[in-house]
């Protein structure tokens, strides 16, 4: 499974510098590349405090620069990042926004909660990620909740990278409002199976990064339930239908009294899935029906 999450944008970062009079914004990709790799802990924490205005007390006395004015510049820095942020995330929104469909009104109160969210976010990848929210919630506004954005502005880039590893085992229903990661499968206990070996069956999740701490990960930040949940008992010949990645899959129980179970998506988890597009994973859909075949047949 991938363990990352691609984006088509191919721009530069830019980064905000300042001289004695002016705010310049300048292209920083080439230098980024160098001071990216190879830096001590100590030299990464002295560079981020002098970009950010906090790397007064290690200048001498002499040559540091009132604390008033250090704070006003702080500030001042802070802002233009700020701006710099969210026109990045607007200039990114816009392709994913139709040029001719009409759409019902955006809600003003929902973009200013939006703005005061996304201002800080710099990193390229999650910009992409918000411009999506921003894009689906203005072309089909109740997309996204104010609980979601919220939920997701605390998730880190690897957070979301783990969103995006989930999205890629689960599973939707027919309404495509209910999202599940199938977890196992087993016939309720009676005389005939009671010595079957297989009478339960454990998806092993962890072969697709998804080990139970990584699943607490995501419970954490309220996406999925971390209690598993069961499919009603199932006849013989019963069927259920579900889309996995875009592709119909149909299950269908090769016994009486067989049963799914599942870690299902949180409300927000199934809003925020809607940022990760499709992209299904033969080897694993393989996987899971060789799991699986001891009580349904997946076609």
């Amino acid at each position: 499974m991938p363990d990352e999450i691609t984006t088509s944008n191919d721009s530069t970062e830019k980064v905000v510098v300042e001289t004695d009079k002016t705010v310049v914004v300048s292209d920083d990709s080439n230098s980024g590349k160098k001071s990216s790799a190879g830096l001590s802990s100590q030299m990464q924490l002295l560079g981020l405090a002098k970009k950010f205005v906090l790397d007064g007390a290690l200048i001498s006395t002499e040559k540091q620069m009132p604390l008033e004015d250090r704070a006003r510049k702080r500030e001042r820095l802070n802002h233009l990042r700020q701006q710099q942020n969210l026109e990045a995330i607007i200039h990114k929104a816009v392709p994913y926004c139709s040029s001719s469909e009409i759409t019902a009104r955006a809600d003003q109160d929902w973009f200013n909660s939006y703005i005061t969210l996304a201002e800080g976010v710099s990193n390229q990848i999650m910009q992409e990620l918000w411009a999506k929210i921003l894009a689906g919630e203005i072309s089909k506004p109740g997309s996204f909740s104010l609980k979601a954005l919220k939920a997701f502005r605390t998730m880190s880039i690897n957070e979301a990278k783990l969103l995006a590893k989930a999205c890629g085992v689960a599973v939707k229903d027919q309404s495509k409002k209910n999202i599940r990661i199938i977890s196992g499968t087993y016939q309720t206990p009676g005389v005939l199976n009671m010595f079957d070996k297989k009478r339960q069956v454990k998806i092993n999740l962890a072969h697709w990064g998804l080990s139970y701490s990584e699943l607490l990960v995501l419970a954490d930040n309220n996406l999925i339930f971390i209690q598993e949940t069961e499919s009603n008992v199932m006849a013989k010949g019963e069927t259920v239908q579900f889309s996995y990645n875009g592709i119909p899959l149909l299950l269908t129980a090769q016994k009486a009294n067989c049963v799914l179970s599942f870690y299902k998506f949180t409300p927000i988890g199934v809003e925020l899935a809607n940022l990760i597009a499709d992209d299904p994973e033969q080897e694993f859909i393989d996987e899971l029906k060789r799991q699986i075949n001891h009580h349904f047949d997946a076609s």
